[in-house]
């Protein structure tokens, strides 16, 4: 008997709540994460030459440059010689509006639980074995938790142990998810 995405609802939802607290566990108490950023030297001058611009919340890269054809402009690449060259990500001002950015991770846990579900629905039945399971939704979890954040050590500089540490995030995730759909597969 084949099982559908309704059938896995316990599942998608544990599973999402559980990478949700460990992904808060990781980021309080272990922070590993803290190592993902640096501080510029001259923070607060860069801050007051970004705010004399008043830009709106919005990502934005220096040099710029709307189109790859003015790459080959003289002027351009002066520009890209002399530096730096960087992309900055501009918030709103004021402190992080933590409840809404939790539970906008708590819904991406959850989402992404739904399509890895959906994928497991369609590979196993019901009763299906439990590591048959594991393996499985460990592997589709993985490549969704973990697998887009190689692109950006790739192309945007984000430094390789970044990256790394975003897989070890990703595969923490991938365990939890196919540990709890593996329990929770609908059996006979």
């Amino acid at each position: 008997m084949s099982v559908s995405i309704l059938d896995l609802w316990l599942a998608i939802l544990l599973a999402g709540f559980f990478c949700w607290i460990v992904s808060a566990l990781i980021h309080m108490f272990i922070k590993y994460h803290n190592a993902d950023y640096k501080k510029l030297a001259n923070e607060d001058a860069v801050s007051d030459v970004i705010r004399q611009g008043s830009p709106a919340p919005g990502l934005y890269h220096l040099p710029h440059c709307n189109d790859m054809n003015e790459m080959a402009k003289p002027e351009m690449q002066e520009r890209f010689k002399k530096g730096p060259i960087a992309m900055i990500s501009v918030f709103p001002n004021g402190l992080p509006p933590m409840g809404k950015l939790l539970m906008q991770q708590l819904l991406f846990f959850i989402f992404s639980s739904m399509l890895i579900g959906y994928v497991a629905s369609l590979a196993f039945p019901v009763g299906a074995d439990y590591m048959q399971v594991f393996r499985l939704v460990m592997a589709v979890a993985f490549i969704a938790y973990g697998v887009g954040n190689i692109p950006y050590s790739v192309w945007y500089g984000h430094p390789w142990s970044n990256c790394m540490r975003f897989l070890i995030d990703a595969a923490i995730y991938a365990s939890v998810t196919a540990g709890t759909f593996a329990w929770l597969w609908p059996q006979a």
